[in-house]
């Protein structure tokens, strides 16, 4: 996209836009990562921003009538979905240029998000509690209430998705909220609150924003007594922190962490189909997504044909700048990333058995943080290239000769987020299923995620549910009322 000039991503605090709730603070840079340029700016938050987004969403919790008001946070999350889609192309635009992403990834996240804001909109009226008569004229009731101040932090690789899978339910819940936005997205993140904050209906204070490339605010959310939620997506070691640092309030986590996903091949499955299945599902977003196929576990019957056929797969992909409609595949989120990929490629030719080299391009592309598609085969389940998430496009490959070691190597980790089964076979896809330990298993297919169908994992991966109904229960509370009529 051509800019004539360098937008400043600000806070959003209270009502109103800011740079700095004191003195003029810092600016910080947001690089192209597909060129290594400026592409935009961002203000540098401070504790100060935070502690007053906490104060401000604390006082417009329990001062405005935002939380006894279902019909109308319905309708501004309906309004919030349809300004978000009208806007779509500017904001792909921004996606791409600060994120790498390609263009149709960017666009497919914006809609994911106007899909989710629709289904909070329709549950934001229907919080129903229950009612029981436990004696004779004496009743319990209970009462389904927002938790209070919900603090969300978020990652860099989908700045859309997963603001919305947090904030919907926040804000159909009545909650009011304080994000933290990842500082590379910051830019699209200010797109996307516009859609929001611009609606009159909202009242000051309800949603804040706090941008910052450290880590003050967010240690600051994690341990404020006045956050009574908090939402956190990115890696397993940032995630162990915030529940350390959250003890001392006992406020509620919902952590959305690290993931290791297994593809489990059986003999029996549509080649030609797994394999572009695989692909897709292990490169999209450049392999920067915490549910993307990161192992590959195929039956020994069919390894080597399946083997050659992927590294001829990943090899025809087509490796380019997100906003060329014949990339296949764009950037990583920086150089740094991109060089991590490079080192872990390098170490395991020294190592391991490299089926296929990701080189880093020459030409135009040398600029950015492209690497291309690595394929390493793995035998020791201990090897860091099975146990640690390596977040970039480098896939592993591993050999089972049955069922039963398909399932053991499969769950030979501490990531259980996500997995996929490929097999003709529905009974034992679904055999399997239940033998895995993980939160989402899918059969034929990889990332099929959707706003009603929860999501989550366990072990490293997490805990709490995001989407769908459960997805709710993290910002709601339920209180019991006794009465008696005879009184």
């Amino acid at each position: 996209m051509t800019t004539t000039t360098i937008t400043t991503a600000k806070h959003y605090i209270d009502g109103r836009w800011t740079a700095a709730v004191n003195e003029p603070g810092q600016i910080g840079e947001t690089l192209n990562p597909a060129t290594s340029e400026v592409a935009a700016r961002f203000c540098e938050g401070t504790i100060a921003e935070g502690q007053a987004a906490v104060a401000a969403a604390k006082k417009a919790f329990a001062q405005t009538p935002w939380r006894h008001s279902a019909r109308v946070r319905a309708d501004v999350l309906l309004d919030f979905a349809a300004r978000l889609e009208a806007k779509k192309e500017l904001i792909a635009d921004w996606l791409v240029t600060v994120n790498g992403k390609l263009r149709r990834e960017a666009l497919g996240e914006i809609m994911a998000g106007v899909s989710e804001l629709k289904y909070y909109a329709g549950l934001a009226r229907n919080l129903f509690g229950r009612i029981l008569e436990i004696e004779p004229g004496r009743y319990s009731s209970l009462d389904r209430e927002p938790a209070g101040v919900a603090a969300i932090i978020l990652p860099w690789n989908a700045p859309v998705t997963l603001l919305v899978r947090s904030l919907a339910p926040a804000l159909a819940a009545g909650c009011s909220v304080v994000i933290k936005p990842a500082h590379q997205t910051s830019v699209v993140h200010n797109l996307v609150m516009e859609c929001l904050v611009n609606d009159e209906r909202v009242p000051p204070g309800i949603v804040n924003s706090v941008i910052e490339s450290g880590a003050d605010v967010a240690r600051y959310l994690t341990e404020s007594p006045d956050v009574d939620v908090l939402s956190f997506t990115g890696s397993s070691h940032v995630g162990k922190l915030i529940a350390q640092g959250a003890a001392s309030s006992l406020k509620r986590l919902s952590l959305e962490l690290g993931g290791k996903a297994p593809a489990i091949v059986f003999d029996d499955c549509d080649m030609e189909k797994t394999i572009a299945g695989i692909v897709g599902g292990g490169m999209v977003m450049a392999g920067q997504q915490c549910t993307c196929v990161a192992r590959v576990l195929v039956a020994e019957s069919i390894y080597e044909q399946f083997s050659q056929r992927l590294v001829q797969a990943l090899k025809d992909l087509n490796v380019g700048f997100g906003d060329d409609p014949q990339s296949q595949m764009g950037c990583l989120i920086d150089m740094r990333s991109r060089d991590r990929i490079a080192a872990l490629v390098e170490k395991a030719e020294r190592q391991e058995k490299v089926l296929l080299k990701g080189e880093i391009p020459l030409g135009p592309l040398a600029k950015g943080a492209f690497i291309r598609p690595s394929l390493i085969e793995v035998e020791d389940l201990n090897s860091e290239y099975i146990q640690d998430e390596l977040f970039g496009p480098l896939l592993v490959i591993e050999r089972f000769s049955d069922e039963a070691q398909a399932i053991e190597r499969g769950n030979a980790t501490r990531y259980s987020l996500a997995a996929s089964v490929w097999t003709q076979d529905g009974i034992r896809a679904r055999r399997v299923a239940s033998q895995l330990k993980f939160g989402t298993v899918w059969r034929n297919a990889h990332n099929r995620l959707f706003p009603e169908v929860e999501t989550g994992g366990y072990g490293d991966s997490g805990y709490g549910k995001l989407h769908g109904l459960e997805g709710m229960n993290d910002f709601m509370q339920t209180k019991h009322f006794y009465f008696d009529v005879n009184d």
